[in-house]
């Protein structure tokens, strides 16, 4: 492909996706391989020209992808954090969306205790019984009160959790439930309920279950559940499933510019000029 076609696909990037969003890995990747960088930009582009969530949403649903611990990919991170906040975003916004996705790590507990609890079930002397059909103490029963206040539901998979570890629970139900309770300047609900509308907060939740990094089935479910009781709307929900989606294009945007740099100029006439 010649430096005029691999020129005219920029342009068509740049069109489609805005000068900002063109980094290093698009580049050598349009370098390296004009047809994989023209399918990769349709890819791309598609949630962008439907724009069922707005450009400011939708960068926040990338960040909570790029950010969640089961994939931290940092160029992603700093890409959209400085285009969420090109977009209008607060910095109450984008933290919000890294306090939310910092959640993810309670799925250890999540898909654990309820297997912990069938193990346990299958010992032959029963003597773990007591300690996994206890009746929920005072304590228990506030903190199921408060997990369900502050977080707007309820699911059964929290109740070996809680029984089991009502210390561990009330740590995490305060780590999980600040970006629902906080005062934020100029936030929704007069400023004491984060920075993000529930809607946002459940969509940027199905961000990181449903990307392929983590494929957190019952979560997922919750999340799209809770996010269309707070008014999302599945053409919503669809986009942030296309969005988390483009995670696969990290393959190429981190391993072509590694490619070029070690194949040199080896690739030839297939390698573009620069980009103006």
């Amino acid at each position: 492909m010649s430096s005029e076609e691999q020129q005219k696909l920029h342009d068509e990037f740049t069109t489609k996706l805005g000068a900002r969003a063109f980094h290093t890995g698009w580049s050598s990747l349009l370098s390296l391989d004009p047809q994989f960088f023209s399918a990769s930009l349709h890819l791309a582009s598609v949630p962008q020209s439907k724009g069922h969530l707005a450009k400011k949403e939708q960068s926040l649903i990338s960040l909570a992808v790029d950010a969640a611990a089961t994939h931290l990919y940092v160029g992603g991170i700093h890409s959209h954090v400085k285009d969420a906040l090109a977009e209008g975003a607060t910095i109450h916004e984008v933290l919000e969306v890294i306090e939310l996705s910092s959640t993810l790590g309670i799925h250890a507990c999540n898909i654990g205790v309820p297997l912990l609890v069938e193990v346990l079930k299958e010992d032959p002397d029963q003597k773990y019984q007591e300690y996994i059909t206890s009746a929920y103490d005072e304590n228990q029963e506030r903190l199921k009160k408060e997990f369900t206040e502050k977080r707007g539901y309820w699911h059964t998979f929290w109740e070996d959790f809680l029984r089991l570890d009502p210390e561990f629970f009330e740590a995490y139900l305060g780590f999980s439930s600040l970006p629902w309770t906080k005062i934020v300047p100029g936030g929704p609900g007069g400023g004491k309920k984060g920075a993000l509308t529930p809607k946002m907060k459940e969509l940027v939740y199905c961000a990181f279950d449903c990307a392929s990094t983590h494929l957190y089935v019952p979560g997922l479910r919750l999340h799209m559940k809770n996010a269309l009781a707070y008014g999302a709307t599945p053409q919503e929900i669809l986009e942030v499933l296309e969005i988390a989606t483009l995670l696969s294009l990290h393959t190429a945007h981190v391993a072509a510019p590694i490619i070029q740099d070690l194949a040199g100029g080896s690739f030839g006439s297939g390698s573009a000029a620069p980009m103006k």
